[in-house]
C-alpha cells in the first residue's frame, strides 16, 4: 500500500510537471502526448517496459516536434524503473530502444552537442540509479535466504542435539537402572543366607549407579557448555564387567580394533550398552558374547546372547541404536543370528 502510494505520487508530479507547460504554450495534441508521457508511470512496477514504450513514445513525439517545453521526466522514471525491475533481455531491449529514442530526438530538432552530452548524463545517472536500486534489493533478497537457511540449519542441528541427548538418556538410565534392579533383587534374594553375596551385589549397585551419574554429566554437559569426552571402546570392557556381575556369563573378544573417531567409539559403545541391557532385561540369556573386530576399513560390533530372541522389550532401544549408527555412516543388523538360537546385533562402523 504505502508503495501504490508513492507511485501515485510520483505519477501525479511528473503529469503535473509535464502537461502544465503544454496547456500554457502547446496544442491539444501536445497535451495529450505531455499525458503519454506521464500518467502511464502509475503502472511502472506491473509492466516497465510497456511504461518505458508508451513514455518514450510521447516524449520523443513531443521533442520531434521541438514542443518538449521541459525535461523528459516521464521517461527518466521510465528508464529507472526497468533498469530497477526488468530482467537481462529485457534491459537489453530497453537500453536500445532509449538510446534510439534519445538519439531520435536529438538529431531531428538539430539540438546542440553540449544538449548530447546534458541528455545522456541524464539517463546514464537514472539507469545507474536504477542499477543500484536492483543490486540492493538483491542484496537484500540474498541476506533473507542466507537467514533462512542458517535459521533452518540451527534449527535442524538443535534437533539433533536434541535426538542426541534423549537417546543418551535412554541408554544410561536403560542399562544403569536395569543392572541396578537385577543385582538388587539377586542381594535381596540372598542377604539372609549368603552375606558375601549381598554385599558384592550392593556394591555393584553403587558402581553401577556411579557410573550412570558420570555419563549422565556427559549426555547433559552440552546444556551447560561443557564437552567432556564421550565413553568410548575402551569403556566397553567395563560394560561387560558390570553386566557379568548379574550373573550374566559375557566374553569380550578384541580382534585388531582399528583407531576410530570419537563419535564412532560412542556409537560402538552405545550399541554394546544397548545390547547388554537387552540380554539383562528382557531376554533371559545366560551367555553373551561381544566381538569388536577390524574388518577391512571398517569396525564390526556384534553382540550375540542365546536368550528367547525377543532382542528387546518396549521402548526405542533398537530404533535408537539405528539412529546412533546412521548418524555415523555405518550399518546395523538385528534379529536372530545365522546359526543357532538367541539374538544378534552386528554394527558396521566406519573406522576412519
Amino acid at each position: 500500500m504505502r508503495i501504490r502510494a508513492v507511485d501515485i505520487l510520483i505519477t501525479v508530479a511528473v503529469t503535473a510537471a509535464s502537461v502544465y507547460p503544454t496547456v500554457q504554450w502547446g496544442a491539444p495534441l501536445d497535451v495529450l502526448l505531455a499525458l503519454l508521457a506521464s500518467v502511464p508511470l502509475l503502472w511502472r512496477r506491473q509492466a516497465p517496459i510497456l511504461v518505458a514504450l508508451l513514455c518514450g513514445v510521447g516524449t520523443t513525439w513531443l521533442s520531434v516536434t521541438d514542443h518538449l517545453f521541459d525535461q523528459p521526466y516521464g521517461q527518466l522514471v521510465a528508464t529507472y524503473t526497468w533498469a530497477e525491475l526488468a530482467t537481462p533481455g529485457w534491459r537489453l531491449f530497453a537500453a536500445a530502444g532509449t538510446v534510439a529514442g534519445v538519439g531520435l530526438s536529438l538529431i531531428v530538432p538539430q539540438e546542440s552537442p553540449p544538449s548530447f552530452g546534458y541528455v545522456g548524463m541524464m539517463f546514464v545517472a537514472a539507469y545507474a540509479l536504477g542499477t543500484g536500486m536492483r543490486a540492493r534489493r538483491d542484496r537484500i533478497a540474498y541476506l533473507e535466504e542466507r537467514t533462512r537457511r542458517l535459521t533452518e540449519e540451527q534449527a535442524a542441528a538443535a534437533g539433533a542435539e536434541r535426538a542426541r541427548i534423549a537417546r543418551d538418556m535412554h541408554d544410561v538410565l536403560a542399562h544403569s537402572v536395569g543392572l541396578m534392579v537385577v543385582q538388587a533383587e539377586g542381594g535381596a534374594s540372598v542377604v539372609r543366607t549368603d552375606a558375601n553375596r549381598a554385599e558384592a551385589a550392593f556394591d555393584a549397585i553403587a558402581d553401577t549407579g556411579r557410573e550412570a551419574l558420570v555419563q549422565l554429566r556427559h549426555a547433559l554437559g552440552v546444556l551447560r557448555d561443557q564437552q567432556p569426552e564421550p565413553p568410548g571402546l575402551d569403556a566397553v570392557a567395563s560394560l561387560v564387567e558390570r553386566a557379568r556381575r548379574t550373573g550374566l556369563d559375557v566374553t569380550l573378544t578384541r580382534d585388531g580394533v582399528p583407531p576410530v573417531p570419537a563419535d564412532v567409539g560412542a556409537t560402538a559403545f552405545r550399541v554394546v550398552q544397548e545390547a547388554l541391557t537387552n540380554a539383562v532385561k528382557h531376554a533371559g540369556a545366560r551367555h553373551v558374547a561381544v566381538v569388536l573386530a577390524a574388518e577391512g576399513p571398517a569396525l564390526r560390533v556384534r553382540i550375540r546372547d542365546d536368550g528367547r530372541g525377543g532382542g528387546a522389550g518396549p521402548g526405542h532401544g533398537l530404533s535408537g541404536m539405528a539412529e546412533r549408527v546412521a548418524a555415523v555412516g555405518g550399518t546395523l543388523r538385528t534379529g536372530p543370528p545365522s546359526q543357532g538360537q538367541g539374538f544378534e546385533v552386528d554394527a558396521l562402523l566406519p573406522a576412519g
